[in-house]
């Protein structure tokens, strides 16, 4: 502790001296804990060093039963058996005790398996991390780089302070070079340059963010489009399938009075349903009549369609017609107003 307050004091002094001769100082920050908890290697060791603790935890505990099994076994006995073999059985009791706490303190001690596994575990990647730590100090102008997760308090953090991601990214690239061809290893240097252009102005990283948020945006909509469109297409696939079933079936002549309607999807389909349903319309005897219409071709359907379309736009243009010879009239009206007004 004494050490910490002594390095803070220098590095206040340093700090005030570096102001006084006009230099601004950088200070900086990282969390050793967040960075060890993302890094996958470290993970995956840790989960395995977990379960050995909770091996070795059932192992106590069962020392610990044993031990309150035997003490219960004494208690009952105790009036039925000699001073020797009480005195015996105590000294059993104490023994097993005395085992059970040095095996619980070997494995979760301070100095224990526990601590020292863990130790040894995190001491590659903080080795790693010091050397980032190092690396960015250096490329950034930092003078100083604290660890908020020691024992040093930290009181008040400023986040943008905060090199903890960079050095992920440090450690995350450092591991993914290897596997990288040269091409990809130009890709990911050019890649992280604009992440080290981000990291240096604040400005550019909210612009970066607004970037991603639409980019984010944007690949939603193209995507619910695809979906809406995947839709449509099952959609139109099950009613001509439908149609079809139909067909085959007017054609076997086994269509029966409760044929299953289906929406259709243009004027083609619904003069092709209208037609369907007057076929396959019961007589009065509830028996289909023997001579049906046959089925439109797609020629019929075309045709259909296509005079539909000149009836629409006929009806269009007459409505256009009526609109133009109402204007003239009251343009007309309006002249002969005007010149009874004139004269």
């Amino acid at each position: 502790m004494r050490k910490q307050f002594l390095f803070i004091f220098l590095a206040l002094i340093v700090a005030n001296t570096s102001q006084a001769q006009g230099k601004t100082t950088r200070i900086g920050y990282i969390d050793m804990e967040y960075i060890l908890e993302n890094v996958s290697d470290y993970k995956e060791a840790k989960s395995q060093l977990e379960q050995k603790a909770q091996k070795w935890k059932q192992e106590v505990e069962t020392k610990k039963l044993n031990i309150n099994n035997l003490k219960e076994s004494l208690k009952t006995e105790k009036a039925l058996l000699t001073k020797e073999l009480i005195e015996e059985r105590e000294t059993e009791i104490k023994f097993l005790e005395q085992e059970m706490m040095d095996y619980q303190q070997k494995q979760f001690g301070s100095d224990g398996n526990l601590m020292r596994q863990k130790a040894a575990l995190a001491k590659p990647i903080q080795d790693q991390v010091f050397t980032a730590v190092q690396d960015i100090a250096e490329a950034k102008n930092y003078d100083f780089v604290f660890d908020k997760s020691s024992d040093l308090t930290m009181l008040f953090s400023n986040k943008r302070f905060d090199i903890s991601d960079q050095v992920l990214r440090i450690l995350n690239r450092t591991e993914k070079r290897e596997q990288l061809t040269k091409k990809q290893l130009k890709e990911q240097e050019a890649k992280e340059n604009m992440e080290n252009a981000i990291d240096e102005n604040p400005a550019m990283a909210d612009r970066q963010k607004a970037l991603d948020e639409k980019r984010a945006a944007r690949e939603k909509l193209i995507q619910d489009r695809k979906l809406e469109q995947e839709a449509k297409r099952k959609e139109y696939d099950d009613r001509r399938k439908a149609l079809q079933e139909e067909r085959e079936a007017k054609k076997n002549g086994t269509v029966s009075g409760t044929a299953p309607a289906v929406v259709p999807a243009s004027a083609a389909d619904a003069a092709k349903t209208n037609s369907t349903a007057k076929t396959a319309t019961p007589t009065a005897t509830g028996e289909t009549p023997a001579a049906q219409q046959p089925a439109m071709t797609k020629a019929e359907e075309r045709q259909l369609l296509y005079e539909q379309r000149k009836k629409e736009l006929e009806e269009r243009r007459k409505k256009i017609l009526e609109e133009r010879e109402a204007a003239k009239k009251a343009k007309e009206a309006e002249s002969q107003k005007t010149n009874t007004t004139n004269n």
